[in-house]
């Protein structure tokens, strides 16, 4: 596919649209960006540990809920856990055309070893420019996307577009520990609701060639935290011969895991990775007893890829069927599995219409900015996208950042973000209606 970085505009914008495009330039958007991107930092970094704390965002909502008042929206705060508060934008329509949500969320995963970030000069929320890419924890994922959305309405309201129907900026906290502060409390305590809702979270992607373009998510894969415990015998660190030792068996019954296949399984779905195990934490042994050998490992594993169909009980089952086995081939194999303590399941969602109007406000615009139409498929990650679509609301993700995750030296692609930005900015003129 050839994209094209330039807006398909006259020499002098005369319509409506081009009014609005002239205004999302890559300076525009920079300048936002790294206002957004370090603001509230590193307070709203937000581990999916759930037996550790939760962010702050606090910082970054404050911020957003003033920008939005300056464009006209009326700003509520709606906070179910103190120091974390939603911000709800709305901009009211002429009042016979439908209702858009703009979505994305406020929390980032954590930055790790900032000494790692060689990129940034070893600040994780310093963003700093190196060519096409912008680097910084939060850039992708997902304040640079966030940049995407609040320029693109500052786009419509300074070209003076008045919608018929009703917008709705919701920037969201505790997206990075699946919502339970953030979208789920807005969908489900809020009364939270709109007509479409397009989720501006990473949907990029970079060909072998060099092209590039954005896709649509018009559906998402579940996940959920499984946590695995081998048993064995303690002994002394001299006699490890008379014992059996937990942490040994543990990582002979890891890789087992690891290639399992589901067999509760649903047919396949568009785009996506199958279902799949992987291990993210192991503990094995105990403090101040280097002496003995360990007769308790634990390990948590991630179960990502979860289709619709599956349930938390079909993966459990799927799990135990996997140690039973290995138990009956291994007779001084102990193991047990059970969800890990705190976590949510999430369901894989349905598919949403490719004829839909929400999916094709954002062909559309797509093919009006770039060259080319955007693919449709299963995003392999959860994002709010989930908690809309699981309610019966029509939700899509789409956003500039790429469709995969730095643990450390996390960027974003300045064009694409640019991009994006005028492809949201027409899709809502287009969804909403626009009075001449």
């Amino acid at each position: 596919m050839t994209v094209s970085l330039s807006p398909k505009l006259s020499a002098s914008p005369s319509s409506l649209r081009e009014q609005v495009l002239v205004h999302i330039t890559e300076d525009a958007w920079l300048d936002l960006a790294c206002e957004l991107i370090p603001a509230g930092q590193p307070e709203a970094e937000n581990p999916l540990d759930p037996d550790l704390p939760g962010g702050r965002e606090e910082g970054i909502a404050l911020l957003l809920a003033d920008k939005l008042s300056a464009l006209g929206f009326a700003v509520e705060m709606k906070t179910r856990t103190a120091h974390r508060p939603n911000v709800i934008g709305v901009l009211p329509g002429t009042g016979d055309g439908p209702s858009l949500i703009l979505n994305d969320h406020l929390d980032t995963y954590p930055a790790g070893d900032w000494s790692a970030w060689t990129m940034t000069g070893g600040h994780p929320f310093r963003p700093t420019r190196h060519g096409d890419l912008l680097y910084a924890r939060g850039t992708s994922d997902t304040r640079g996307n966030l940049a995407c959305t609040l320029l693109a309405v500052e786009a419509l309201r300074v070209a003076g577009v008045t919608l018929k129907g009703t917008l709705k900026c919701v920037y969201t906290v505790d997206e990075e520990k699946n919502g339970p502060d953030g979208s789920i409390f807005l969908l489900d305590e809020c009364g939270l609701e709109a007509d479409h809702t397009i989720v501006c979270e990473p949907t990029a992607w970079t060909a072998a060639d060099g092209s590039w373009g954005m896709g649509i998510a018009i559906a998402n894969c579940g996940n959920f935290l499984v946590e695995v415990e081998t048993r064995g015998i303690k002994t002394h660190l001299w006699r490890p011969d008379t014992g059996l030792n937990a942490v040994t068996k543990m990582l002979e019954l890891l890789p087992q895991l690891e290639r399992m296949a589901f067999r509760h399984t649903p047919p396949p779905h568009e785009g996506g990775t199958p279902p799949m195990v992987t291990v993210l934490r192991i503990q094995g042994g105990e403090p101040r007893e280097m002496q003995f050998t360990p007769d308790r490992c634990k390990a948590v594993l991630g179960v990502v890829g979860i289709l619709p169909g599956m349930t938390q009980e079909s993966v459990m089952a799927d799990i135990a069927a996997v140690i039973d086995a290995a138990c009956a081939d291994d007779g001084t194999l102990q193991a047990v599995a059970r969800p890990f303590p705190g976590a949510l399941f999430v369901d894989g969602t349905g598919e949403q219409e490719a004829g839909s109007p929400l999916v094709r406000a954002l062909s559309d615009a797509y093919g009006a900015v770039l060259t080319g139409t955007p693919k449709l498929y299963r995003k392999n990650a959860f994002n709010d996208t989930i908690r809309f679509s699981e309610r019966g609301f029509k939700a899509v993700t789409f956003g500039p950042g790429e469709d995969g995750w730095a643990p450390v030296n996390e960027s974003i692609h300045i064009g694409k973000a640019v991009a994006a930005t005028r492809i949201l900015a027409l899709a809502v003129m287009e969804l909403l209606g626009v009075e001449e």
